[in-house]
């Protein structure tokens, strides 16, 4: 984990952040590709442990919902996300093999304002 706040501090790579369209969509299509198993999964969103991601670039063309920045290209509303993907990542479990999406996933996505939706 050490190693992995070393690079950044040292120009090394940048994170890739889920954000708020993730809840309650919960798509896996993004952990099937990762390379390094930075995912994590809670009951109704996906994060990604900020000091396991290498900036592969993968994850974010897979995601149906369009919830993955690159953390510099992270909307200014959704700027609180890279936040909240490293807390979380601390404790939910690692998630490495697609999953079915929820049954009403398509009906969320797009909906604005479902941070309220989150479950821890």
């Amino acid at each position: 984990m050490l190693q992995g706040k070393i690079a950044k501090v040292f120009g090394g790579n940048m994170t890739y952040v889920v954000t708020e369209n993730c809840i309650r969509c919960k798509y896996t299509d993004c952990v099937e590709v990762c390379p390094v198993d930075c995912f994590h999964e809670g009951p109704n969103f996906l994060v990604i442990d900020p000091d396991e991601c290498i900036d592969c670039t993968l994850c974010e063309p897979e995601c149906p919902a369009e919830a993955i920045f690159a953390e510099d290209d992270l909307p200014e509303n959704q700027q609180h996300f890279l936040e909240l993907n490293a807390e979380l990542a601390l404790n939910w479990p690692v998630i490495t093999e697609m999953k079915e999406p929820p049954e009403d996933a398509q009906e969320w996505d797009g909906k604005a304002d479902k941070l309220q939706y989150l479950e821890r």
